[in-house]
């Protein structure tokens, strides 16, 4: 191990037993449990946010959070000679959530559901006013997407030779398209008539690299997008990452929101959200954003077959969202 991250780790009230390399940093069997020490490029003001909130998560009861911690000093940020500075915070040394496996997504869908609820109950700061904690609105996000579609077509369109990619993302385009334009219409309508979805706190980053399985546990790491949003967004992600990896298998979908219904239910409003996030084609948006921001004169096949399995699995898709309708 690098000199300077043995004279990080000196400046804290820990006995360090063994390191090793992982997660961008070095993780480290201490007198104190597992900790990872890892360089940081954010603001103090931040790092005080996530442990205010991270704090308030294990008084209430979730303690598997990776919090961070001070150092001799009492301050969470540690400089080295160089300049370099590092956080070091709680870590785990249990595994990422398979996601092929259902019962571990069930008790992974459940604890987000339990992570969701304490999040609401921990008052809002004053001092929260950093533009990081507060998320920018879904449709605003959707609307710029669409954009970027519109401007994808129009580039392959007026191409005199066109590949397979290209020509497969000009078959399929309007059906994605006509999707996303009324999924962005859904949530303009929601915000014009309703209270569009009450913001609360969210892990922002939601999936199953950041969900640990422990034999009798689930931890959640890596917060440095915790933000005031919808919390359905949290709940969408994990569960988009899973139907996709099961070609939108519609029962192990119920089965999710079954989980997370039973520990916090989710209001008429929360499910239309819920709704409008899986109908926005974004597997077909990261693919074409991939297409015109890259070599376009050469796409990888894996891309070709990506854009050809959407397709395939656009009748499973619409069974699934006829449900949550």
């Amino acid at each position: 191990m690098n000199e300077r991250y043995m004279d990080i780790l000196t400046q804290y009230d820990l006995t360090v037993d063994t390191i090793r390399k992982g997660r961008s940093g070095f993780v480290c069997e201490t007198d104190a449990g597992c900790v990872l020490l890892s360089e940081y490029r954010g603001t103090l003001k931040r790092l005080e946010f996530e442990t205010q909130v991270l704090t308030a998560v294990r008084r209430a009861g979730l303690d598997r959070v990776d919090d961070y911690i001070s150092n001799g000093k009492g301050e969470l940020i540690s400089v080295g000679e160089d300049g370099v500075r590092y956080v070091l915070k709680r870590w785990f040394t249990d595994r990422e959530c398979n996601i092929r496996d259902r019962r571990e997504v069930r008790a992974a869908v459940a604890q987000i559901a339990r992570l969701h609820q304490i999040l609401r109950h921990i008052p809002r700061d004053e001092e929260w006013s950093l533009g990081s904690i507060v998320a920018e609105p879904v449709q605003k996000e959707m609307e710029r997407h669409n954009q970027e579609l519109r401007r994808a077509l129009n580039y392959m369109k007026n191409k005199r030779k066109k590949t397979e990619f290209e020509r497969c993302a000009i078959d399929s385009y309007h059906t994605f398209y006509d999707q996303a334009a009324e999924a962005c219409e859904g949530l303009n309508r929601m915000k014009e008539t309703e209270s569009g979805g009450a913001l609360f706190l969210c892990h922002g980053n939601l999936d199953h690299h950041h969900i640990l399985m422990g034999d009798e546990s689930v931890a959640f790491i890596e917060f440095h997008r915790m933000h005031l949003g919808r919390q359905m967004r949290d709940l969408y992600y994990f569960m988009r990452k899973v139907m996709e990896k099961h070609d939108w298998n519609v029962s192990l979908g119920m089965e999710m929101l079954a989980a997370y219904d039973r520990i916090l239910p989710i209001g008429e409003e929360d499910r239309k959200i819920l709704y409008y996030l899986f109908l926005y084609p974004e597997k077909y948006w990261k693919q074409i954003n991939f297409y015109f921001n890259a070599n376009k004169a050469w796409i990888p096949a894996r891309n070709i077959e990506k854009l050809k399995n959407l397709e395939m699995q656009l009748e499973q898709r619409e069974e699934f969202l006829s449900k949550i309708r």
